[in-house]
C-alpha cells in the first residue's frame, strides 16, 4: 500500500527525473517500465525474494533505453545517416549505466555491514 501511495504522489516526478536523465521516456515507455517493475516485484514477492523496487524500475528504464537503441539501429532511416553520426548516436547515457551499476554493487555490502553493526550494538546494549 505504501509503495502504491508513493507512486501516486511521486511516481510521475520520479519517472520524469530518472527517465529524462537516463533516456527519454514518453507515456508508452513509462507504462512499459511501470508494468515491468510491477511484474518483477510481484513475481519476486511470490517466491519470497527481497528486491528493491527502485533498482527494478531503473533496470526497466535501462531496458527501454537499450530497446530503443536496438530498434533505432535496425530502422531504415538510420542508413541515411553518415557513418560517424550513426556510431555516435546512442539513446541511453552510458555514464549513468556505469554509475548506477557501481552504486548497486556497493549498496549490498554496505547495507549488510551497517545492518550487522547495528544488530551487534543493539545486542550489546540489551545484554544479549
Amino acid at each position: 500500500i505504501a509503495i502504491a501511495i508513493g507512486t501516486v504522489f511521486f511516481g510521475r516526478r520520479l519517472v520524469e527525473m530518472v527517465g529524462g536523465g537516463i533516456t527519454r521516456l514518453n507515456s508508452g515507455r513509462a507504462f512499459c517500465v511501470t508494468l515491468a517493475t510491477a511484474a518483477t516485484v510481484m513475481s519476486a514477492a511470490a517466491f519470497g525474494l527481497p528486491v528493491s523496487s527502485t533498482h527494478v524500475a531503473i533496470g526497466g528504464i535501462f531496458g527501454v533505453g537499450f530497446a530503443r537503441e536496438w530498434l533505432d539501429r535496425r530502422s531504415q532511416s538510420r542508413a541515411a545517416l553518415p557513418a560517424e553520426e550513426a556510431r555516435r548516436r546512442i539513446l541511453i547515457r552510458r555514464s549513468h549505466v556505469f554509475t548506477i551499476t557501481a552504486a548497486w554493487l556497493g549498496t549490498v555490502p554496505i547495507t549488510a555491514t551497517i545492518g550487522a553493526v547495528t544488530c551487534l550494538i543493539i545486542l550489546a546494549v540489551m545484554g544479549a
